[in-house]
């Protein structure tokens, strides 16, 4: 076992809910659109990987009688940058705290010398501020692949390929924490054994090709529910002799 690679969105934290839907609210609001993304919309929306994706999306799909600007791709990306000011503001005031079990099995792991990467479609200073708000460093983290940094995005494999060779390292002795479906394909076609720990918005999709399917890794003291992946488990929160127990199956 020489690596865990985790996404950030959904997995890491509750960044969707509480605070990219929120921030996308805010920059609506700022650039004076009455465009308003409620929690059921915007799990629909999740679907497309990509917060400039998103609003294209939306627009193409949800609003026939809106007629778009002539400089759409500026716009569009004027609209992400106020966004993610607004979503780096809510990290910075504390308002998007880690899952359950994450900063625990993150710094067993870093303490064991296995290697930590971070592998998402979120922009790389958005992913930053989140990581050194919550730990006080990003040096825990060998790499941090981040937004744009390959042409194709989840369910594509290009971002865990990119991570592996980066760390050159095999897919055989890395394990991946996700969250989606479309996270758990992009490392699939990677070849990675993946962890999912769903969330509300994730929890009805089709997650056969994990190792483990999950609510939250747990703590000693807030146990964690098994959905798959049965067999592997005799404890109640994740850590690494349970890791270790999924590259010995």
């Amino acid at each position: 076992m020489t690596a865990f690679i985790f996404d950030v969105d959904g997995t890491l934290a509750e960044t969707e809910r509480y605070g990219h839907r929120v921030a996308f609210n805010r920059a609506f609001a700022e650039a004076e659109l009455n465009w308003y993304w409620s929690e059921s919309l915007y799990g629909e929306l999740l679907s497309i990987s990509g917060g400039k994706e998103r609003i294209g999306h939306y627009m193409t799909h949800h609003l026939p009688d809106y007629t778009p600007p002539d400089h759409l791709d500026e716009f569009v990306q004027e609209l992400h940058v106020a966004k993610n000011r607004h979503y780096r503001q809510l990290l910075q005031e504390g308002k998007i705290p880690l899952r359950p079990g994450v900063k625990r099995v993150i710094m067993e792991a870093y303490q064991a010398g296995i290697q930590l990467a971070i592998a998402t479609t979120s922009a790389l200073e958005n992913t930053i501020v989140l990581i050194e708000t919550q730990f006080g460093t990003d040096a825990y983290f060998k790499l941090i692949a981040a937004g744009d940094v390959v042409p194709e995005k989840k369910p594509a494999p290009d971002i865990y390929d990119y991570v592996l060779e980066q760390l050159n390292i095999s897919a055989n002795y890395c394990l991946v924490f996700e969250d989606s479906q479309s996270g758990l394909a992009a490392a699939t076609q990677a070849n990675l054994k993946t962890v999912i720990t769903f969330n509300d918005y994730t929890a009805h999709q089709n997650f056969s090709d994990a190792v483990l399917v999950l609510n939250h890794l747990g703590e000693p003291d807030y146990p964690f529910t098994v959905y798959r992946g049965h067999g592997f488990v005799n404890q109640t929160y994740f850590d690494l002799t349970l890791a270790h127990s999924l590259f010995n199956s």
